[in-house]
């Protein structure tokens, strides 16, 4: 993980990554996706947030990207105050977090370096920047040599490793893989998870991983939350997938 250990040794703020305090999402009248939900995420923690569909997993998501503001409460990331963020400061915000998602959403018609250059080219980073940069995580997932192959070209396994370099790419303090492992077999699933434990434990990224995935979560034994119907039944260190019969 050598091009990225200049980040562990950076000195590390005393507030927390990510912190919801009695956070209530309604889109409606009805039922509330997220319902009076406070969470305390520390920075360099590791947390699967699991929970059926319709939980409100992706809601919160949803908020922790700005996407989404909170009905009632406040979300806090990095410090900011999600909420508060006037529209033209959502962008800047946003290179704070990288997001991995279950459908890769790669461009398909470019190469894996132009793919994971996107997310520089986004923020207007130097050309000669971008190629260093580019290189680095494209080595962290171990796919430096194929930076000229289509996406195409490439199994479930190595497009998901081009989504976490794209994500990786701008250096970014939290990540968020939102179903992560969900088109991909156990051998390339567990492949996945271990590649972001290790990002984890090397560069000290505050890593959240929304999960349907049982099994991965039970053998990794990181923090585990569980939610049900938009409410936190669960926060448990060193946790399991609860059954929720």
């Amino acid at each position: 993980m050598g091009p990225f250990e200049k980040k562990r040794k950076k000195k590390r703020d005393s507030h927390d990554a990510i912190m919801l305090e009695n956070v209530t999402k309604s889109y409606s009248k009805g039922v509330p996706a997220l319902d009076g939900v406070s969470i305390t995420v520390k920075k360099g923690e590791f947390v699967f947030i699991v929970g059926d569909s319709g939980s409100g997993k992706s809601t919160l998501i949803r908020l922790l990207m700005r996407e989404l503001t909170p009905t009632s409460g406040r979300v806090v990331v990095q410090g900011m105050d999600v909420g508060r963020l006037k529209h033209r400061q959502v962008p800047r915000f946003r290179r704070n977090i990288g997001i991995v998602f279950q459908d890769f959403r790669l461009l398909s018609d470019r190469n894996v370096y132009e793919n994971v250059a996107f997310a520089q080219r986004i923020v207007q980073t130097p050309a000669k920047e971008i190629r260093k940069n580019v290189t680095n995580a494209l080595t962290v997932v171990g796919l430096a040599g194929k930076y000229k192959a289509k996406t195409n070209q490439l199994s479930g396994g190595e497009q998901q490793r081009v989504a976490v370099a794209r994500a990786l790419v701008n250096n970014p303090p939290i990540l968020l893989a939102d179903e992560p492992t969900g088109n991909l077999d156990p051998k390339n699933s567990w492949d996945i998870m271990q590649l972001l434990k290790r990002i984890n434990e090397e560069m000290g990224t505050t890593i959240i991983v929304v999960t349907h995935n049982r099994e991965i979560v039970n053998a990794m034994q990181k923090r585990v939350i569980t939610i049900k119907k938009g409410v936190v039944i669960s926060d448990e260190e060193k946790g399991g997938y609860i059954d929720e019969d």
